[in-house]
């Protein structure tokens, strides 16, 4: 009997590895890129006849000892749909198979941002009817060496059912192309939030990189299941340096409650993520308290708490009542405390957070966080109390570089495509000054490892976020990180879309991601389609210094340089050799710009934009695309010093 059993066993472990497989890219829906050869490629046993069959085309091929093979089908006109077959000792039909232009979008949580998140999202989901518009969501997953197929991932059409969880920029891009185009568009979305561009690059390239070959060096190929026990020892001893006392959930019931003494639990600012301050990058659960003083006739008032934002999902207490829960991470939270909750003297509010994944804490507008008496306010900003007791621990994609690459990008190579759509660049504004080293590095690898010549890249330079408060006179990070995004422009084949006009100075997510979507497909029109545009706005060039003036003249000012309602120009700023920079007067004039300022005589240098918020900005070309922030000086950044290190 137990022979029968053995040998019946064989005979299906036999059987299915004899089975042909196609990697997960290759399933029914997905759209193929037109005008070009299309590699075609999958597992097999090893030395395995492989026959292809598409539209009119039959190619055959032998895989080889490892059992891959592939082949490179003739370049096809738009159209379909078809069929893909494949046969070796099974047969796989894929089928619903289009041919058009595909696009791969990646970046961290800007990219990722769903329809559903954007403005008038309710709109755009119920008018998606786009049959000819497809979506690839790769699952996330890393790797500490590179992968042959993704963990998880299918096709979907864009209609009402399937747009809500698109890539809401990639989405809006597709869908301008089809409108202009009229043919299949392919977008294949491999993004992940809060991920810097370290881990987007492969291993290789380091190592061929003089920047970062002494990093790469010293950088073990990684096992991932080494890198999480030792990620573990590393968060939790963190913790205990930071807390005072062990991550545990002993006692946690009693933290509601307005009479538990947290004299000895640390302090943290609110409102901000933790992310930006001592608890770091932790995913888990974290208590937050604050102890308020009331008088008597404020506690008997009606009262309602605003409590920002809190990503992800908060239960909160006033004195140990539960008076709200919310689960949405970009919701405003607002409860209205009940009758008898308050009392003249210390009242205590204790909230406990779950983050399930990126950014953790309560965040938002400073003025959203507040008790409201209708008749006045009682600002809850400033330092909290917490306790870290739990941890959801999980390897970081940012713990080592490749580790994205590896998984979520490898497997994709050579898949035909048209071009890349690139938002990311938030995580890498610590490091802004060597960004311009690392995202071209990061461009010229895919472009090396996809072998399809130097394809279009388009970008989405950052808008604005005023996370550190940084300005010309003490620097600005995400500034820097901006002009190291204006200059991989330098790169051949290369594209951005600048969004100073449509960001949020208290939301790193503008909900905005229409407008990003058409800019890009601006650049593509122009650029590719044959479809001759104004694409860009106007993008610093020259200065030249005449008595207390410095004169300005630009590229990209298509038509001519404007303001919006021809408002006066804010944003510039003007320096002399000490370095100090003061608001300036600026005029448009023989669409160049005059800048100027009674405080600096002997003028050096200008600013444009030169702030991690930089709402207020406005010089665009009349062709209505906003001017890319800009300085005229090369002295040194505040990032000048800061340099990719990977901790073991």
């Amino acid at each position: 009997m137990k022979k029968s059993v053995m040998f019946i066993f064989l005979l299906i472990s036999v059987l299915a590895n004899a089975n042909v497989r196609m990697p997960l890219i290759f399933s029914d829906g997905m759209v193929l890129q037109r005008d070009k050869q299309i590699p075609i490629w999958g597992f097999a046993d090893a030395n395995e006849s492989v026959e292809i069959h598409f539209n009119n085309q039959i190619k055959k091929t032998t895989a080889d000892k490892s059992g891959k093979w592939t082949v490179n089908l003739n370049a096809e006109k738009a159209g379909g749909p078809f069929e893909l077959i494949i046969i070796g000792k099974n047969k796989i039909t894929i089928k619903n198979v289009l041919v058009g232009e595909v696009w791969i979008c990646s970046g961290q949580s800007n990219m990722e941002f769903q329809v559903f998140k954007t403005m008038n999202a309710e709109k755009e989901i119920n008018s998606a009817d786009y049959p000819m518009i497809r979506h690839f969501g790769v699952a996330q997953d890393l790797s500490g060496t590179p992968k042959d197929d993704l963990k998880q991932g299918k096709w979907e059409v864009a209609n009402k059912e399937n747009v809500g969880n698109f890539t809401a920029v990639g989405y809006y891009f597709a869908r301008k192309l089809y409108a202009e185009l009229k043919i299949p568009i392919g977008i294949i979305n491999t993004s992940w939030g809060g991920t810097n561009v370290e881990t987007w690059t492969s291993r290789e390239a380091f190592e061929k990189s003089d920047e970062f070959k002494s990093m790469i060096a010293n950088v073990p190929t990684v096992d991932i299941n080494a890198i999480f026990e030792t990620y573990k020892k590393s968060v939790l001893d963190n913790l205990k340096k930071v807390q005072g006392f062990d991550v545990s959930m002993e006692n946690e019931e009693q933290f509601k409650n307005p009479n538990f003494q947290d004299k000895n639990w640390p302090e943290i600012k609110v409102p901000s993520l933790w992310e930006n301050q001592q608890i770091g990058n932790i995913d888990g659960i974290v208590w937050m308290r604050k102890t308020i003083v009331l008088t008597a006739e404020q506690a008997k008032k009606e009262a309602t708490l605003h409590l920002a934002k809190v990503d992800d999902e908060d239960q909160t207490y006033i004195n140990g009542v539960q008076i709200g829960t919310n689960n949405l991470w970009d919701a405003k939270r607002i409860y209205k405390i009940p009758a008898n909750v308050l009392k003249e003297g210390t009242n205590v509010i204790a909230v406990r957070i779950t983050d399930y994944s990126g950014g953790g804490g309560i965040y938002g507008d400073p003025q959203d966080l507040k008790i409201d008496f209708k008749d006045s306010n009682l600002p809850l900003e400033g330092l909290w109390k917490f306790n870290v007791v739990k941890v959801r621990i999980e390897v970081s994609p940012n713990s080592y570089p490749s580790l994205l690459y590896n998984a979520m990008v490898n497997p994709l190579v050579p898949y035909a495509m048209q071009g890349v759509l690139w938002y990311q660049g938030e995580a890498n504004v610590w490091r802004a000054a060597e960004y311009k080293k690392s995202f071209p590095l990061m461009i010229k690898d895919w472009r090396t490892k996809f072998k399809q010549g130097n394809f279009p890249f388009y970008f989405v330079q950052l808008s604005t976020f005023d996370e550190f408060g940084g300005n010309s006179q003490k620097g600005s990070r995400w500034a820097e990180l901006r002009e190291a995004q204006s200059e991989t422009l330098k790169l051949t084949n290369t594209g951005m879309a600048v969004t100073t006009d449509i960001g949020n100075a208290k939301d790193i997510h503008p909900t905005n991601k229409q407008d990003i979507g058409l800019r890009l497909a601006a650049i593509a029109m122009n650029n590719l389609y044959g479809k001759k545009q104004v694409h860009s706005g106007p993008t610093y060039k020259s200065q030249t210094i005449k008595g207390n003036e410095i004169i300005l003249t630009f590229d990209n000012i298509g038509s001519g340089l404007s303001t919006p309602n021809n408002d006066e120009l804010k944003g510039f700023e003007i320096a002399g050799a000490d370095k100090v920079f003061h608001s300036a007067k600026a005029i448009i004039k023989d669409n160049k710009i005059i800048v100027s300022s009674d405080k600096v005589q002997n003028p050096v240098a200008v600013h444009y934009g030169w702030a991690d918020d930089d709402t207020t900005i406005n010089l665009f070309n009349k062709e209505k695309f906003p001017a890319s922030p800009f300085k005229t000086d090369n002295w040194e950044m505040i990032t000048a010093n800061e340099k990719y290190k990977v901790s073991k």
